[in-house]
């Protein structure tokens, strides 16, 4: 197994042991990246959930992007909530990041999240 981690200052760098993402097997067809789950930590105090949705979600944009992928490439994403009641408002901006085809994923609630956020989001991407 070849992997690669990838890092972007487009995001916030990681606040412990973990990467922001590892790409698997980048010299073949262009690999699987596993991005670690991603918040919005400016974002969380402001009680949007919408705003910090969109933010975690261009987080990952940019940690896809600097792995080479996009979006389309995501085929699983994990979404960890500390308040199901916002599953609509969060669905709502996730749902604008997948007009076709749609990844396998799950929605948990938690009962804390780091950095006392409301959302974290974590992904596959395939190329």
């Amino acid at each position: 197994m070849n992997k690669q981690i990838v890092y972007t200052e487009q995001a916030p760098a990681p606040i412990g042991p973990y990467s922001q993402a590892v790409k698997v097997n980048p010299s073949t067809t262009g690999g699987m990246v596993f991005v670690s789950g991603q918040v919005a930590i400016d974002l969380a105090s402001q009680g949007d959930i919408k705003a910090e949705t969109h933010g975690v979600m261009k987080n990952i944009g940019a940690i896809l992007e600097a792995a080479g992928m996009d979006y389309t490439n995501i085929v699983k994403a994990s979404i960890f909530v500390k308040d199901m009641n916002n599953f609509a408002a969060i669905n709502e901006v996730y749902g604008q990041f997948f007009t076709n085809e749609p990844p396998a994923r799950e929605t948990v609630e938690v009962a804390r999240l780091p950095k006392d956020v409301n959302v974290e989001i974590s992904v596959i991407a395939v190329h």
